[in-house]
């Protein structure tokens, strides 16, 4: 079976366990656990040779013992920025003191291990394989990782949940960061007393993989075949779930195991037999290349009966019923009979209760997470929406999507008719010959009411730079329901998506 075949068996959202191979892929600023700990010996010693001497004094059944090596490496760290205040890690010796000013007690290791993996550096070659990954978030209903860098969240926009956050927590929607976070110094899991801390800790964690697991596929990605955190994880699952049950069969069938091959574009699943301590052999799927476009390209197209996006809407309106406020209820049979609420959760017949957006301002307020998502599923409801020859509506990029969107040639008329009569009627005093947005923000001779049509103005000129318009856009998201945002939307949709 191939991996296209493979995930289109899939009748439920499933979720991405992500291990340090993702974030070795795709950034710049990534480690293995031994590359990190080697990183910060020779930032501290200048001597690659003192790490070695640490290493070789944790090894442990003929293995290297990272948690030992990091407890040891700690102390050494920790000990000697006390003895240097003002030296090379200046900068960290702030940050702890500060802390401590606050009763915070951080270590200054984890607070260095915060900073190097502090920044989102993208590895340029492979932009066009991570805006493909991007596409995969309307499918997936939660992600799992061990790492510590922010990754996932700056491709999802899924909320982080780091230690006992994860039990108060709703599966859809988050980033479930078992190890610790790096801008959350105390929580991160590295040396030997965390993790006794941590196993402690972790049995109703556990339990809430646990019910993740059981319902869910699940993808690993970033991990070897080897991967003690695949194994732990196994025979955590079948520690609890009897192996030859009917929910043990379920689980192995969910499983998806994506080896990295440097030499191999295949796309064929086979089965891969794990020895797990304690345990019989245990078969999972197992892929191995490295074609992960045709892996992501799978994982868009999936169709499922309901998006993880309208999942997590839902939760969105269950969490204000659990959290005791003030709720109103409805029953009816028919949602236009309804007033206007805020929010409506229908339950009902399929044939009396039908849900789609009654106006464009849904479309466009989400038009970014639907471009990135290649969202064409969500976009069929603009078939049924009434969109105004006075309205901006951003038309081009949703057709680059759905290209049978019934009234496309009108409204790309409609859409470049208002964008050139915008601009002539006011070219005089929006006319800019800057090269940045920050250039006219700062400049006194537009006024503050003409800044954002001078962007576009150099937008629909090509004086600006497109994606740092899309970064400005992004950043103004708080002002999308104002005119001056839509049209420099509408210009931006235009200049990026146009035939």
């Amino acid at each position: 079976m191939n991996i296209r075949e493979f995930i289109e068996n899939y009748s439920n959202h499933p979720v991405l366990f992500v291990g340090a191979g993702m974030s070795l892929r795709y950034l710049n600023n990534s480690y293995t656990w031994d590359g990190l700990l080697k990183k910060i010996s020779t930032d501290l010693s200048g001597n690659r040779e003192f790490y070695l001497d640490i290493k070789s004094q944790c090894q442990v059944g003929g293995k290297y013992n990272y948690s030992k090596i990091a407890t040891t490496l700690e102390a050494k760290f920790n000990k000697a920025l006390e003895a240097d205040r003002d030296g090379k890690f200046k900068d960290i010796n702030d940050i702890f003191y500060e802390e401590m000013e606050k009763e915070n007690n951080l270590s200054r290791f984890k607070i260095y291990i915060s900073k190097i993996l502090g920044d989102i550096d993208f590895r340029e070659e492979m932009l066009l394989e991570i805006s493909k990954l991007k596409t995969i978030r309307k499918n997936i209903g939660s992600v799992i990782t061990t790492n510590y860098d922010k990754l996932i969240e700056s491709l999802f926009d899924f909320e982080p949940l780091v230690g006992n956050d994860i039990l108060l927590s709703n599966p859809y929607g988050s980033v479930y960061k078992i190890h610790g976070c790096n801008d959350a110094p105390s929580k991160i899991i590295i040396t030997e007393s965390d993790y006794i801390n941590f196993d402690k800790k972790y049995e109703l964690i556990r339990a809430q993989l646990l019910s993740i697991f059981i319902h869910n596929p699940i993808i690993f990605i970033g991990y070897g075949i080897g991967d003690e955190n695949i194994k732990s994880l196994l025979k955590t699952i079948f520690t609890y779930v009897e192996p030859n049950s009917v929910n043990a069969k379920k689980i192995r069938d969910n499983f998806l195991l994506v080896e990295y091959c440097e030499n191999s574009m295949s796309h064929d699943i086979c089965e891969h037999d794990i020895d797990i301590e304690g345990f019989s052999t245990i078969t999972i799927n197992k892929i191995k290349t490295n074609d992960f476009l045709e892996i992501y390209s799978s994982l868009s197209d999936l169709k499922l009966p309901v998006s993880a996006m309208d999942v997590r809407k839902v939760q969105s309106v269950v969490n204000d019923i659990y959290s005791g406020g003030s709720i109103s209820v409805s029953i009816s049979q028919d949602l236009d009979s309804l007033r206007n609420n805020d929010r409506v959760l229908a339950i009902g017949s399929k044939h009396t209760l039908k849900y789609m957006y009654q106006d464009s301002k849904g479309l466009i307020n989400n038009y970014f997470n639907i471009i990135d998502e290649s969202n064409n599923q969500f976009l069929e409801i603009i078939n049924s929406v009434k969109i105004s020859s006075q309205q901006w509506f951003p038309i081009f990029g949703f057709h680059k999507i759905l290209p049978e969107i019934k009234q496309y040639e009108i409204l790309k008329k409609q859409q470049k008719i208002k964008l050139d009569n915008h601009l002539n009627c006011n070219q005089q005093s929006i006319k800019s010959e800057h090269k940045s947005i920050e250039f006219i923000l700062d400049d006194e001779l537009i006024s503050s009411s003409n800044k954002i049509n001078a962007i576009m103005w150099s937008t629909m000129n090509d004086k600006l730079d497109i994606l740092t318009v899309k970064s400005y856009l992004l950043k103004e998201k708080v002002n999308l329901d104002t005119t001056s945002y839509r049209r420099l939307l509408c210009a931006y949709d235009y200049m990026m998506y146009r035939d």
